[in-house]
């Protein structure tokens, strides 16, 4: 029944109310002292309650269009009914109708704004009856000579209320337009975010996870080889700190994006690959590369993002769950128009193998298909296989 304002709408609509009361209160007075003869079966004393009555009738519908165009559209009808039922002629307190009927297409419900429609219609055929067949102002009746005035009278009447209220259905429309425009772009401006989340989560994980599975084979292998040998503890602990200290610039390369939003920066590509099995291979890992066929010229920079992220998770996931002493093969086939790349590792008896809603899994399944291929990983006979088919310069 009532919008909600803010106090300062409240109070204009208020003071307009008010105003417009204290101007057509003796306007209403006037007409109706310029009337001798008609006493609206009032008594002598009750012609001088006509005006304030009217024209506080139209102020109310004023100050309430806002707060409730229903309701102001129901005074303002009540309003007309009491002006007509006393055989007053029209005054300026029928201005207010022209606000109400706006407010009704603007800011009124389904409801109220169906009604204000229909109230324009209506009440235009009820102005004209009731100027042309009433008694005071037609003589009793319509005639045939006084149709066309009738007529033109109606579609005037029409016009002008009907005016009001298609000036608030285009502000109503103007309105909802701009709220849908601003839901638009907060839903896009959520999902940018969010998609920036998940690049910059997929980028922490490659990088972290990666590096801290390096960081905990060397470590072991250290723990059980420093007894025997202190020079493999202390090639070791090198390779730990070469990796710690390539991990931490990716993560602070990582912070620096998250909270400057600067652009991206430096991204590995296929000449790290060889940094990455060195990696690997200090690990403990029996790591064996077959690339064939070679790359042909330069793949895209998307790719060769994706294929290095892929087999750094890949790998990640042997040192992890693969068999100690396992052989790690890999292989990458540059075609014409795609990469195929297949990394396969036997799984330790007992271990379980990463399963496909790992963080790991779904961030290569993401690094593949933002590139426009596709990635499988399954068991295989006692061997757990990632398999990524890239198409080169395809659309993602």
């Amino acid at each position: 029944m009532f919008r909600p304002l803010k106090t300062y709408q409240l109070v204009v609509d208020v003071l307009l109310g008010v105003v417009f009361f204290l101007v057509a209160w003796p306007i209403e007075a006037l007409l109706v002292s310029g009337e001798p003869g008609i006493d609206y079966g009032l008594g002598p004393n009750g012609r001088d309650v006509l005006g304030p009555l009217i024209a506080l009738i139209f102020s109310g519908a004023l100050a309430l269009r806002r707060l409730s165009p229903a309701l102001a559209l129901a005074v303002a009808w009540v309003g007309a009914v009491v002006q007509m039922g006393l055989g007053r002629p029209p005054s300026f307190s029928d201005v207010a109708i022209f606000a109400v009927l706006y407010a009704t297409a603007a800011y009124g419900t389904r409801a109220a704004y169906w009604a204000g429609f229909a109230s324009a219609l209506v009440g235009a055929l009820v102005i004209t009856v009731y100027l042309m067949a009433g008694p005071q102002f037609a003589g009793g009746g319509l005639t045939w000579q006084t149709l066309p005035l009738a007529l033109v009278l109606l579609v005037a009447a029409a016009f002008a209320l009907g005016l009001s209220w298609t000036t608030g259905a285009l502000v109503r429309t103007a309105v909802r337009a701009r709220e849908n425009r601003e839901a638009q772009q907060r839903a896009e401006a959520e999902a940018a975010a969010e998609q920036e989340r998940v690049r910059i989560a997929r980028d922490m994980h490659d990088v972290v996870a990666h590096s801290l599975a390096v960081v905990v084979a060397q470590a072991d292998g250290a723990r059980y080889a420093a007894a025997a040998d202190p020079a493999v503890a202390t090639e070791a602990l090198a390779t730990i700190s070469t990796t710690a200290r390539a991990a931490l610039a990716d993560v602070r390369l990582l912070l620096g994006q998250l909270r400057h939003r600067q652009g991206d920066g430096p991204q590995p590509t296929l000449a790290d690959l060889e940094e990455l099995y060195a990696q690997v291979r200090a690990a403990g890992v029996q790591l064996r590369v077959d690339v064939d066929p070679a790359p042909p010229g330069e793949p895209p920079a998307a790719v060769q993002l994706a294929v290095y992220r892929i087999l750094q998770e890949a790998f990640t996931n042997a040192i992890r769950h693969g068999a100690p002493g396992g052989p790690v093969d890999v292989r990458l086939a540059w075609l014409s128009d795609r990469v195929e790349l297949s990394v396969v590792n036997p799984v330790a008896p007992g271990v379980v193998a990463p399963g496909r809603s790992g963080h790991g899994l779904i961030g290569m399944r993401e690094r593949a298909q933002l590139a426009g291929g596709r990635l499988d990983a399954a068991d295989e006979s006692g061997s757990f296989a990632v398999r990524a088919s890239i198409p080169i310069g395809g659309p993602a």
